[in-house]
């Protein structure tokens, strides 16, 4: 069975051969080495661009970067998708979303690069004492609504977001399908206060004819591009968004209902009308509007954090409410694989694929992804347990 067949078939909620995995991101130069890779320099290109003239990095970024064709993509992707083969993955996502509109040069001493992104996001790789180049958060563009509205909105019929995800088809194809390359699209939450900072997003949530103006804008694009990949055959779409923090949500249940949910729901109605599939991976305590999430159709949810304050959002409680609706994916604490005992990581692992697995209906991860601070010894405790008891029909020991 290959990794196209097994993933669909446990979303269904059938038994494939074996629990298929998905980690939403390795960023470890140690496991890379261990597959038989260098380290990751996730900041290459843009490093190359930094010297040039802003116009200059400008025109490269939108005319001969993205616009080269899907050649330019399955460069990248090639050697990303065959370390995750070899560390066990399934599931591989191509980046649709997020792209970079301008490089950025930071007035310090720090190694690194940044870009603000096509959402209004102010990003910067930043380099671990590993050695790792992790990309972060700084703030928003927008010090107004009216920034907004004089900002060009990204459009979702632009060439380079479906050359990406062909790219990566086509990847798949010729590793003969050992790996599922899915579109990462990003959500509506997310991209949408960060443009702006929190401590602003907030006061503009207190306008609604503003925040219905915000969460239109991403909605329309999101189901534009939904659509777009659905129609190019695409079985199964990452829509990634953070609704919550460890201790709740972001912003009121009912501002979700009004502004976001709605908007998922037509989505999954979009790709479940082409016969795809949606997985949302969202993080933080979803508690409050998890029947919402499940009324809105998706067909899968990762990462069901295990480290959230709420001891009522486990994965296990979950599963035997709504194991019948949806799909889960993750939940082996990145913390556990940074400082826990090896024994514990085993039997957590174990206890994973006894409870979820029988039936389908769950995917094998970690509770959000794998960090440069997981050990390679707890990786390799995680895998083994997979590979020694994730195959079908499921018989794991207490």
């Amino acid at each position: 069975m290959n990794a196209v067949e097994r993933v669909l078939k446990t979303i269904n909620h059938e038994e494939p051969d074996k629990v298929p995995m998905f980690e939403f991101g390795i960023n470890n130069n140690i496991i890379r080495k261990h597959y038989g890779f260098p380290p990751d320099d996730a900041q290459l290109g843009l490093k190359a661009l930094k010297g040039l003239p802003i116009e200059v990095q400008n025109h490269y970024l939108k005319e001969k970067i993205f616009k080269s064709s899907k050649e330019f993509f399955k460069m990248g992707y090639r050697d990303t998708y065959e370390f995750y083969r070899r560390a066990g993955a399934d599931i591989v996502w191509s980046t649709t979303t997020l792209y970079p509109r301008e490089i950025l040069k930071f007035n310090d001493d720090k190694e690194g690069v940044g870009f603000l992104d096509e959402f209004g996001r102010i990003m910067r790789f930043e380099k671990c004492q590993s050695g790792e180049f992790l990309l972060s958060y700084l703030g928003g563009h927008f010090k107004s609504f009216e920034d907004y509205e004089s900002w060009e909105l990204p459009d979702p019929a632009w060439d380079a977001r479906l050359d990406s995800f062909l790219a990566g088809k086509e990847i798949q194809e010729e590793m003969k399908s050992e790996v599922f390359s899915i579109p990462n699209v990003a959500g509506l939450m997310e991209h949408a206060w960060e443009g702006f900072g929190f401590q602003l997003f907030s006061r503009i949530i207190s306008k609604p004819k503003q925040a219905r103006r915000i969460f239109d804008d991403g909605g329309k694009f999101c189901l534009d591009l939904i659509n777009i990949f659905a129609e190019h055959d695409s079985k199964l779409i990452l829509f990634a968004d953070d609704y919550g923090f460890k201790n709740g949500l972001m912003m009121s249940p009912n501002n979700y209902r009004t502004y976001i949910l709605p908007w998922l729901k037509k989505i999954c109605n979009e790709a479940h009308e082409h016969d795809c599939k949606i997985i949302l991976h969202c993080d933080g305590d979803l508690t409050e509007i998890i029947d919402d999430l499940i009324g809105t159709g998706i067909d899968g949810l990762h990462p069901i954090e295990p480290t959230t304050a709420n001891p009522d959002y486990d994965i296990f409680k979950l599963k035997e409410k709504y194991g019948d609706k949806i799909a889960f994916a993750g939940n082996l604490s990145p913390n556990l694989l940074t400082v826990g005992k090896i024994s514990e990581i085993e039997e957590y692992a174990k206890k994973l694929i006894r409870q979820l697995a029988p039936g389908g209906g769950y995917i094998f991860s970690s509770g959000h992804s794998t960090t440069p601070q997981v050990t390679l010894d707890r990786w390799l405790a995680m895998q083994n347990i997979r590979n020694k008891y994730g195959t079908y029909p499921i018989k794991v020991p207490n």
